[in-house]
This record gives structure tokens, C-alpha cells and sequence, in this order.
């Protein structure tokens, strides 16, 4: 039997490494054309010649690009389907420390550039009642401390998520939204001095999970898929009990920090 996503379009950004390459391979396993976007030409062009899709270097805080994007897309292959929105950027520290470029960055690459690429594909997913599949994060249900620009971003993106999902619900395109814990891919590992000790308090995910989650979405439509599940539990205790996370914090840093030593011993 075919699989639900076989000849499916499906264009990826954040696509030359982590979730975004995971999700490449595994939708393309599916019998999916994928579409790779990212900064990094070289990686990306490798990828799509060995998973037979396109390449398309892409800058998501450039809307001239997001426009190419999509009218590249179009060009090969003649419609869209699936929109997943992954590429992340992140600047770690308290507030006042932080360059202001730097929290822009942010801002720009996880909010703005889906808002601007989901519209700029949505004529095309209303054609295909397609699936946009937003890759959010745990720190978008629960505030973390030297993380305030990736909070609000993440935050932002999980309410655009269910605002436009809610708009669109009688043309037949769907929002979903993945929201892991921790992953084990250079977005944090490579910046294990700055990511706070309470990031790894929690189970480690890796790229494929999240990746299986997020083809998942692409094929149900749930709205949300959030892992792991006691980080999510734990997460919505902290939401209705917010004095819970302060009496928690120490014993979960302490935790997180015994992580973080073990994992600078293997690096």
C-alpha cells in the first residue's frame, strides 16, 4: 500500500542538519519530494541529490528569498503539500546581556519567517489542502529563564499555530505544531556553557523522534504533538501551579548540571 505521503511536495527549512535533515529522510522514505532550504548550500545540495529532491539555499529572515522558495518549489514541481517550518535560531543569556541584532535574529527566524512562508504558500496549500507543521518548542509552554527571546518566539509560534489552524479549519489546510524537550543535535550540544542546567534536567530526544512527530502531524493533522510526555506534564503543572517551578528549580538544576558534566566528558 502506498504511504499517505507518497508524491507528496514537502519543502523544509532548517533542512541541512538535526530535525530538518531527519525529517528530510524520512519524509523522502515515504515516498515524498522534499524540498531542502538553508544557509548552507553544500550540505543541502548533498541531501537533496541523495534523496533525489531540490536544493534551495535559503536565508528565512530574507523575504525575497521565502518568495524564491516558493516559486522554485512551484517551478520543479507544480504544487506544495506539506510546510514544515523548523529552522531556529537562538541567542542565550539573561535579557540585559544580550546584543540586540541578536535577540532579532531570533525573533525573525522563529517567528517571522513561518508567519511570512506559510503565508506566501497558503494559495498553494489551499489547492492542495495541504499541512503546514510547525516545529516549536517545550520553552513554548513554560517561561525558561536565559532563554526569553526563544520563549516568546516559541510562545508566538504555537499561538499563531492555533490562530490561522482555527481560520482555516472549513478550507481543508491544516497548522500543526511539534513541541520537543531537549534534542541531541548542535543546536544545543555545541553551546553546552550557555544552555541553562534545567534544559537538562529532562530526557533527551533525538533528530529522529522529533522528525517521526512532526511526518506524524503531516499525515493526521493533530494539532499538537508534545514530547517527552513528562516534560509536558510537568510543563502544564508549572503553568497552573507556577510557584511549583521555583520550588522545583534547584533540585531539576542540580539534576541538569550532573547532565551536562557527563556530556562534556564524552564531547
Amino acid at each position: 500500500m502506498n504511504h499517505p505521503l507518497a508524491g507528496k511536495v514537502v519543502i523544509i527549512t532548517g533542512a541541512s542538519s538535526g530535525v530538518g535533515e531527519a525529517a528530510a529522510r524520512s519524509f523522502a522514505s515515504a515516498g515524498a519530494k522534499v524540498v531542502l532550504a538553508a544557509r548552507t548550500a553544500a550540505k543541502i545540495e548533498q541531501l537533496a541529490q541523495s534523496l533525489g529532491g531540490l536544493a534551495v539555499p535559503t536565508d528565512v529572515t530574507d523575504l525575497a528569498a521565502l518568495r524564491q522558495l516558493v516559486a522554485r518549489t512551484l517551478a520543479t514541481f507544480g504544487r506544495i503539500d506539506v510546510l514544515v517550518n523548523n529552522a531556529a535560531a537562538n541567542a542565550r543569556g539573561t535579557l540585559d546581556s544580550l546584543d540586540p541584532d541578536a535577540i532579532a535574529t531570533v525573533i525573525d527566524t522563529n517567528l517571522k519567517a513561518p508567519l511570512l512562508l506559510t503565508r506566501l504558500a497558503l494559495p498553494h496549500l489551499r489547492e492542495s489542502r495541504g499541512v503546514v507543521v510547525n516545529v516549536a518548542s517545550i520553552a513554548g509552554h513554560v517561561p525558561l529563564p536565559h532563554e526569553a527571546p526563544y520563549c516568546a518566539s516559541k510562545w508566538g509560534l504555537r499561538g499563531f499555530t492555533f490562530a490561522v489552524r482555527h481560520e482555516l479549519q472549513d478550507a481543508g489546510v491544516a497548522l500543526c505544531v511539534v513541541s520537543p524537550g531537549p534534542i541531541a543535535t548542535p543546536f544545543v550540544l555545541d553551546d553546552l556553557d550557555h544552555v541553562p542546567d534545567l534544559v537538562f534536567s529532562q530526557p533527551i530526544l533525538t533528530a529522529e523522534q522529533v522528525a517521526e512527530a512532526v511526518v506524524a502531524c503531516a499525515v493526521d493533522r493533530r494539532a499538537e504533538r508534545a514530547m517527552p510526555r513528562t516534560t509536558l506534564l510537568l510543563a502544564r503543572l508549572v503553568q497552573f501551579f507556577p510557584a511549583l517551578q521555583e520550588l522545583l528549580r534547584p533540585a531539576l538544576e542540580a539534576k541538569g548540571a550532573k547532565v551536562k558534566a557527563r556530556l562534556r566528558r564524552k564531547a
